[in-house]
């Protein structure tokens, strides 16, 4: 593909030159050095390494006739490193881009992160080279480091949306943001693999059974099972695949209610494992589950064969011993039982639910003081689910402890030994048959955190803790535990689509570092079900929500309950805090570029194996060198001269991830040796809320390089300090500088420079000036502002009569960039406006039947967001979607408010009983940090914009003062030629209190205009648009999307990082304006109804953000609502422009375009494609890409079969070529005459400015 060959000519550049560098050390060592020759490379062999960079990772083949290719590149990489020493570092930034890639291709990835970190710091326009930024996701992709690799591989398809491995990056894309748990996002890079034609290390089918996972992680049980069912279809599918979908499907049947009555799910569940255990015998994870199908419908003794299988197919687990003494105990064999559960508790200290059987067992044993051991130890586990109820029970047991004559149980004899006595008692020999032999290969001992050792303080390690490999299984049901005949447990994983024990998840403990839920080896991202820190099930299906992943570091199999956590295969750890890094991350067996099974993705996400992370806060912690090489001055050459301050290593295995902001605080979760990668917690504060930036280690290539403010990073506190963008450090040229191109070249000149030009520059179509980066968020204004600026007055004018709203100032006032929001008072009284014609009666009586989308969210104070249980503040905003009319929406709105009246009603005559006159609002207070919380619908988004329907109320608006009608000449908006809705039309809020509009900027950051019409106030929360890049990396941290998430921040969180927020209340017929790119959330405090629309006044301002919007839209493969090709066209069309600023970059986007259409139409001819006439209709929408969503503007190419059935499905060219090659499946149809577009461009000049009188 074309554009592999880019950077191949100049890998080959770069070899050619390390020729002539050789030759000029010949010559060094001729004039008599005495040193040993250094090794050197053929032309041939320059050849090719020429043709070897981070895109054919995962696609060489190193065994067999590959042998040679590895060898080669083992010696150009001492080469390279030799000759890198001679010259004292002074080479070309080629060399070390090379380097990286040689080193990412022998999978040593501490090296290969070195050289791209230097290749970075010599490179200023590194973001050129798509190869390197790929080979840097990767690297980052091994490590977990999940916030960075997104980054870089968003840059990659940024730069060269037609890169030869898009489909390799969608892929794992997908696979990190499903970690994450951002699903949409998800979602969309899976099926943009699946529609690429090109290669990738896993195959479409595994792709199908991802995106039927992700269904079933988002609870979608029925989606989930038709696609499992869809591709069981599929011709020539892999038996690992057809083995794992039967396992889900078998699992799922077992655990979901939603899939019909028990007697039917459960025969269902038992035959889709038994096909499952058809395809692939080995499976000790679906024995496992055959055996919890069985023991639930009391086939006992099928069940214990079903255990035992599981265990002799070497995967036994914590589940596995858990559940079989469940089986004992209800078969009455006591001694049975406890040695299962003591099995269980050893293979994982933390499982919650062994503990909680196992002081059961005791109790009914009528052993107490065992019992309440045991159920301490339940507690002190992360994965416990009902915390509560078991400090209740240790209560109750201790008081009847002390109620008992003393002595009595010492002459008790026992049924069983004591706890102390049954940990010590030799383990079964079945156990340690298998195990043991495992134990010496690769032992996986769970991090000792003080809180989930045994109460007994034996501290001895762990038997093994050989886990189950894959546990993306659902776990659903999460019931009363306090007895084992009650429960159903419903434990979950599955075992992955790979074979073997290769199964390495994130950290090395299974820990997150990078707020991963540590998808594992085969990169089945998700953790079964692992309980939040309230215990309640994040998602059944084995996906973790971020902020659980901290809380979760000691708990593999977070079984509370039968949730299965994330197990995996671990490297061992000795309990004391020595560090023992093993030999390799990576299990022999396992071939980084097979593409058959799961496995064979290469660097899945892989195992980091760090165990001593020395904390920064320790000065003379050592790194170890940046290059991991032998040579201690190469590494010092390597990490450059300037980073002296590198000394935060971790181990020798990432030796270049610096936990930037470790600071130590008391609850710390890194109580381990081993833990401590993961948790670099950002500040004191928060460490539940610390995951996305736990390994800030990975923020950049120069991680550690920078200082701030003269002092090392290990000063700082929070991660807001440091620059925390992947590679950016530099300041990035923002966006179109005003004046930077003061003379265009005329239509014709421009032409004439595109012929021939072919594609030999980047394909990106990015409307910014050619020299400029990837879009990045801004960092946070500085100064920062003193502490008692945070709460600034909100620009506010009152109206009171109609010449007030007319008033040109007005206009500008509102405009001013300096005020991201203003409030006009009393605007609907100074203009007489009708509200009446908004009111819930009208609507109904207007169209009773018209569609209302329905939010249904928890009820909170305004200030506040809880997590659904009332323990813990978070960002995330619950708000789920359903639809109704407005009849049935009104009738909820006035049953809520009468409601309402008879609880308050009710609440006055209990006050007049109780008149102690306790203040009620602390009582409230500290009811809803309780939960739970009263739910309520909020209706949003209802349509106004048929003016046949809508008449009289669109007419009402056109009272309004021009700048803010919804139609209007300086309305960028009116411009587009087509209706956006909800833009350019207007739409109506139907609110109850409580009602939450959560944290949005505008679509492509325009202006916006919400009048509320009554009767009850809103309450507007306003940050300015400087700031949201902070709320970004906010929404980051919490695993929020700030796009399309749905988050309501926490105050207390923009306070410490020194943001502004601007709080006000909006009453009846005040308007409320929010100025370009301003980020704001609203909540009704009352019963109201408000209407809103966009308008875009004619400023540069304005333009300039909603393009730097438009462009961070399609970094993030998020679609523009504007389309702003099409409109700058429009603007140049019919508007006058007397802004010089404005004209420059209207004019540059033009150019822009003009340049792209005509070296796209130069190539398609010359490939001798046709292009036919197509012309466009009198307002004919904008054009979208149907697979990647970028605006096509004038060449659409549209698939022959749409075209034969005139629905016209559109393509841009690089989605096109990525599902026909030579687009032989496509034709091209162009939409405007380069002749008239010609004319456009060369008419549109700079207005002169108009009369000042004005």
């Amino acid at each position: 593909m074309k554009s592999c060959g880019v950077s191949l000519a100049t890998a080959a550049a770069a070899t050619a030159a390390f020729g002539d560098e050789e030759k000029k050390m010949a010559a060094g060592k001729a004039s008599g050095e005495s040193e040993e020759a250094s090794p050197s490379l053929t032309a041939e062999e320059r050849e090719v390494l020429g043709g070897l960079d981070s895109r054919l990772f995962g696609f060489v083949r190193f065994h067999e006739d590959g042998a040679r290719t590895k060898a080669l590149l083992g010696k150009a990489v001492r080469c390279y490193e030799s000759l890198i020493l001679k010259a004292e570092g002074k080479v070309e930034s080629d060399f070390f881009c090379q380097l990286g890639h040689f080193n990412l291709l022998l999978e040593d990835y501490p090296k290969a992160l070195s050289a791209y970190q230097r290749y970075y710091s010599l490179q200023s326009d590194y973001w050129k080279n798509a190869a390197f930024l790929y080979g840097l996701g990767l690297v980052y992709f091994h490590y977990n480091a999940f916030q960075w690799a997104i980054k870089a591989f968003q840059e990659v398809l940024y730069v060269d949306p037609s890169f030869c491995r898009a489909k390799e990056i969608h892929l794992r894309l997908g696979l990190m943001f499903k970690v994450n748990t951002d699903y949409e996002s998800s979602l969309k890079h899976f099926q943009l693999a699946l529609v690429d034609c090109n290669p990738c290390t896993l195959s479409n089918a595994e792709i199908q059974f991802h995106i039927a996972h992700l269904y079933e992680t988002q609870r979608k049980y029925h989606s989930a099972k038709e696609a499992y069912e869809q591709l069981l279809q599929t011709e020539n599918l892999s038996t690992q695949v057809k083995a794992t979908v039967l396992q889900q499907l078998g699992w799922m049947h077992h655990t979901v209610d939603l899939l019909g009555d028990k007697a039917t799910k459960e025969s269902y569940a038992i035959q889709y494992l038994q096909k499952s255990l058809e395809a692939d015998p080995n499976s000790g994870q679906s024995w496992y589950f055959l055996g919890r199908c069985y023991s639930s419908i009391g086939k006992v003794q099928d069940a214990f064969i079903s255990y035992r299988q599981s265990i002799d197919k070497s995967e036994a687990s914590a589940d596995t011993w858990c559940s079989i003494g469940v089986l004992y105990q209800q078969q009455n064999q006591p001694m049975d039982a406890l040695q299962a559960y003591i099995c269980a508790v050893q293979l994982d200290h933390g499982h919650a639910a062994a503990w909680m059987d196992l002081g059961t067992l005791y109790e009914s044993c009528n052993q107490p003081q065992d019992a309440i051991k045991c159920y301490l130890n339940a507690t002190r586990s992360k994965s416990c689910s009902n915390t509560s109820a078991l400090a209740a029970r240790i209560k109750y047991l201790q008081a009847q402890l002390c109620n008992l004559p003393q002595g009595s149980l010492q002459n008790k004899t026992k049924l069983l030994p004591s706890i102390e006595e049954a940990w010590s008692l030799p383990i079964p020999a079945e156990l340690t048959s298998r195990q043991g032999a495992m134990n010496t290969a690769q032992q996986a001992c769970k991090p000792h955190h003080p809180n989930t050792e045994p109460v007994l303080g034996l501290s001895q390690t762990p038997i093994s803790q050989q886990s189950l490999p894959l546990h993306m299984i659902p776990s659903s049901q999460v019931d009363d535990l306090s007895s084992p005949a009650k429960r159903k447990r419903t434990s979950s994983p599955t075992k992955g689509l790979h074979k073997g024990q290769s199964s390495h998840l994130a950290g090395p403990n299974g820990e997150r570092p990078l707020s991963s839920t540590g998808p594992s080896q085969n990169l089945q991202a998700a953790g079964s079900g692992i309980q939040n820190q309230n215990g309640h099930p994040t998602l059944p299906s084995n996906s973790v929500t971020q902020g659980a992943a901290l809380n979760h570091l000691s708990s593999h199999t977070a079984t509370s309950g039968g949730q299965q956590g994330i197990t995996l295969t671990k490297e061992s750890k000795p309990s004391g805090n020595t560090s023992m890094v093993p030999e390799t991350s990576r299990h022999a067996g396992e071939t980084p570029n097979s593409t058959a099974g799961v496995e064979g993705l290469p660097n899945h996400v892989r195992q980091v194996t760090a165990d001593a992370v020395c904390s920064p806060s320790h000065g003379d912690s050592k790194s170890p060198g940046l290059l991991s090489s032998d040579n201690p001055q190469l590494s010092a050459l390597l990490m450059g001269k300037a980073n002296n301050n590198v000394g935060t290593g971790t181990c020798d295995k990432v030796n270049n991830i610096h936990p930037a902001v470790h600071t130590k605080t008391d609850n710390s979760v890194a109580s381990s040796p081993s833990s401590a990668i993961s948790t670099a917690t950002p500040s004191p504060k928060s460490t539940e809320q610390t995951t996305t930036n736990s390994v800030t280690s990975l923020n950049s290539p120069h991680s550690g390089l920078h200082t701030i403010n003269g002092e090392g990073m290990e000063e700082s506190q929070s991660p807001m300090k440091t620059d925390l963008l992947l590679i950016s450090h530099k300041p990035s040229p923002q966006i179109i500088p005003s004046m930077s191109v003061s003379i265009y070249p005329s239509s014709a000149e421009v032409l004439k420079a595109c012929r021939n030009l072919g594609k030999n520059g980047l394909s990106n179509s990015s409307i910014l000036l050619d020299k400029c980066p990837p879009p990045r968020p801004p960092s946070s204004p500085y100064p920062p502002l003193p502490k008692d600026k945070l709460n600034p007055p909100t620009p506010s004018i009152y109206l009171e009569n109609k010449r007030d709203a007319f008033f040109p100032p007005l206009h500008q006032f509102c405009t001013n960039p300096n005020n991201p929001v203003t409030v006009i008072r009393g605007l609907a009284g100074a203009l007489k406006l009708d509200l009446g014609l908004f009111s819930t009666k009208t609507l109904v009586e207007a169209n009773n039947e018209h569609m209302v989308e329905v939010r249904t969210q928890l009820l909170q104070p305004a200030d506040e967001n809880w997590d659904p249980t009332g323990m813990k503040k978070i960002w995330h905003c619950e708000s789920n979607r359903s639809h109704t009319t407005i009849a049935k929406y009104a009738q909820y709105q006035a049953s809520s408010f009468q409601e309402s009246l008879r609880e308050e009603n009710e609440k006055r005559s209990h006050h007049k009983e109780h008149s102690d006159n306790e203040s009620t609002s602390s009582d409230n207070s500290g009811r809803r940090r309780k939960g739970p919380f009263k739910t309520i619908k909020f209706g949003t988004n209802i349509d106004l914009s048929d003016d046949k329907k809508w008449k009289l109320q669109l007419l009402e608006l056109t009272k309004l003062p021009a700048f803010v009608r919804v139609v209007s000449a300086g309305n960028l908006l009116s411009h587009v030629g087509h209706t956006i809705l909800g833009m350019n039309t207007v739409q109506l809020y139907m609110k109850v209190p409580g009602s939450r509009t959560p944290g949005h900027q505008e679509n492509n950051n325009f202006c916006s205009v919400n009048i509320n019409i009554g009767p009850g106030d809103c309450e507007w929360f306003v940050v300015p648009e400087g700031y949201w890049g902070v709320l970004n990396d906010f929404c980051e941290k919490n695993n929020l999307n700030f796009l399309m998430g749905s988050w309501w921040p926490n105050l207390e969180d923009l306070y410490e990082a020194n943001v502004p927020v601007y709080r006000f209340i909006q009453r009846p017929g005040d308007l409320v304006w929010i100025n370009a790119g301003t980020v704001h959330w609203v909540q009704a405090i009352g019963w109201c109804n408000n209407i809103a629309w966009n308008v875009g006044p004619l400023t540069a301002c304005q333009y300039k953000l909603a393009v730097e919007r438009y462009e961070w839209n399609k970094l993030q493969s998020v679609k523009s609502i504007v389309p702003m090709v099409h409109l700058s066209w429009n603007m140049a069309r019919n508007i006058k422009v007397s802004d010089p600023k404005l004209f420059e970059m209207i004019k540059y986007c033009l150019l822009r375009t003009l340049k792209q259409c005509q070296t796209l139409r130069e190539a398609l001819i010359a490939a001798g494609k046709e292009i036919i006439w197509h012309g466009r209709t009198k307002e004919e929408p904008a054009h979208y890409c149907s697979i990647c969503e970028v605006e096509v503007f004038d060449l659409l190419f549209v698939t022959n079969e749409s075209i034969s059935q005139k629905t016209y499905i559109v393509h841009c060219q690089d989605c096109a070529r990525k599902t026909s090659r030579n687009l032989e499946n496509f034709v091209v149809l162009e939409q405007y005459k380069m002749e008239d577009l010609m004319q456009v461009y060369d008419q549109f000049t700079l207005a002169p400015p108009l009369p000042s009188s004005s």
